[in-house]
């Protein structure tokens, strides 16, 4: 653990650790990044107890939050499958764990099969002071940061993709991230929610700098959200319609298999893996195909199109049918669908309201 300074980038309490070289990065039009904590991995470093159980776990006692790693080795195989058969895959990961960990988080990854181009620590050792111990699970600013410092070494016209969860601000931070990328913020107004998100002083002078430095473009196709803790999908809707809560790794493979970023048979493995690993039943498969299309997220070809095939495998009863009807597509560009019959929210709204937290 000694020599992590040697092979990280480090700015403050951000430390990044880079897997692949400059040219690697750059030439990706399409990058995954994925809040290890309670999103991929189930962490808890809250309080000191935590994080001190966190730093003794070794790579193979560390826990996937249910079907993460194989829906993330089912994104990994599709998309080296229309690639053109490239043998990496475009996806980092971002963790309050301390770089300490960086080896064993790496091994654990590694394990599941998956090579990250990239990780970002979080240096919290440096936290462990009385007058600090606050900024441990304070994670806008330093999450916001990390992001702003990737968006640098990627090329200019870039979409991202960005899973997070509801035990923190994820949804707020991306949301942020996105604004200051293009730029739908000015500065006071960025402060001032900074600020208000106990983000210090040297800290805000960074991201606004960096803000200056990166191509003034909205790299976000889409946000994911974890729903850990159980908040109300319906809170999301004020972040636009290209964020989506999800219960389950289940509801993110429909999604992504709506987007064509899953095959079918993909889907399938997910399932099969929540269904004969971490104890899911039928019942809670169809509850979470039937909870998408009431919000609703799923559109009614992409229901037609998976249904037969969960009935095949037996994932759903085969007289299931939907007690709510899916919507039908009214607005599309290429595979994305972007706006279901009846559906009224904004897919990026002009602004935000940061201050008001209505969970």
């Amino acid at each position: 653990m000694s020599d992590w300074r040697t092979r990280a980038e480090i700015t403050s309490d951000v430390v990044l650790f880079r897997y692949v070289p400059d040219s690697v990065e750059r030439e990706t039009p399409e990058v995954y990044i994925w809040d290890l904590d309670k999103t991929y991995l189930d962490t808890a470093f809250e309080s000191l107890g935590g994080l001190w159980r966190t730093l003794r776990e070794t790579a193979f006692q560390k826990r996937n939050v249910p079907g993460t790693a194989t829906l993330v080795r089912a994104l990994r195989d599709y998309w080296q499958e229309t690639h053109q058969g490239r043998k990496d895959f475009p996806i980092y990961f971002v963790t309050g764990s301390p770089p300490q960990l960086e080896r064993k988080i790496h091994d654990k990854l590694a394990y599941d099969g998956i090579y990250p181009f990239g990780l970002f620590c979080k240096d919290n050792l440096q936290n462990l002071t009385p007058r600090r111990l606050w900024r441990l699970t304070q994670q806008v600013g330093f999450k916001l940061q990390a992001l702003l410092q990737l968006r640098l070494h990627l090329g200019t016209d870039l979409r991202q993709i960005l899973w997070g969860d509801d035990s923190e601000a994820d949804a707020i931070i991306y949301s942020l991230y996105s604004d200051l990328c293009s730029r739908r913020l000015d500065e006071k107004e960025a402060r001032q929610i900074l600020r208000h998100f106990k983000v210090v002083g040297q800290q805000v002078d960074t991201i606004l700098l960096l803000r200056e430095d990166i191509p003034a473009q909205d790299p976000i196709e889409k946000m994911y959200i974890n729903l850990a803790i159980d908040t109300d999908p319906d809170y999301y809707l004020k972040f636009g319609r290209r964020v989506v809560p999800t219960y389950n790794t289940f509801q993110l493979a429909l999604d992504l298999f709506q987007d064509q970023r899953l095959s079918s048979a993909q889907v399938v493995k997910v399932a099969t893996d929540l269904m004969q690993n971490y104890g899911f039943g039928v019942d809670e498969l169809q509850f979470s195909l039937e909870e998408l299309v009431r919000r609703p997220v799923l559109a009614d070809r992409t229901v037609e199109a998976i249904l037969p095939v969960l009935k095949e495998q037996y994932l759903v009863r085969q007289d299931f049918e939907l007690g709510t009807p899916a919507k039908s597509v009214v607005s599309r560009v290429g595979a994305r669908i972007y706006e279901l019959e009846s559906v009224t929210e904004p897919w990026v709204p002009e602004r935000v309201d940061y201050m008001r937290d209505d969970r």
